[in-house]
């Protein structure tokens, strides 16, 4: 993980500081964040990630930043902060790749389908990826004959 700082405010209680960090996976994933740190504790500001985080990735994120926030602040972590998954670890499996990958996409499109669910969504939620990339894997299922032609011709 990477943290720079962005810039400071000096107040009469003390001083204010906003941190760029950014944390990059083994899987190519990349997460960009603007944290801020003050006497009332450490919020994050902004959060940009590619592709999107899943909602368990969220829950472990402050445990990724934690400790290098703190090294970049000069604070040191107490020991029962550490982090129970580092940054070389997600939450989400990556997604296969090729014809099981297809596969997969068509069986997630299928299921949210028969459930009354949004299955554009639920691909995206199932891979991590944006809507974009989920309708180019959805196509791609579509184009393997894993899932029925999206229009009839006439």
């Amino acid at each position: 993980m990477s943290v720079w700082p962005a810039w400071e405010v000096q107040e009469q209680e003390g001083a204010t500081s906003w941190f760029y960090a950014r944390l990059a996976f083994d899987d190519g994933a990349q997460v960009d964040l603007l944290v801020v740190v003050s006497e009332a504790g450490v919020s994050i500001e902004d959060v940009r990630a590619q592709p999107p985080l899943s909602l368990d990735d969220l829950a472990v994120l402050a445990d990724w930043i934690e400790e290098p926030l703190f090294g970049a602040c000069g604070e040191p972590t107490a020991p029962s902060c550490e982090p129970e998954e580092g940054p070389g670890r997600r939450a989400r499996p990556p997604w296969p790749r090729g014809v099981e990958g297809r596969w997969l996409v068509a069986e997630e499109y299928r299921a949210a389908q028969e459930g009354g669910v949004d299955p554009v969504r639920a691909v995206m939620y199932a891979t991590g990826h944006s809507r974009r990339q989920s309708l180019r894997l959805i196509a791609g299922a579509r184009d393997a004959g894993f899932l029925a032609p999206r229009h009839a011709r006439r």
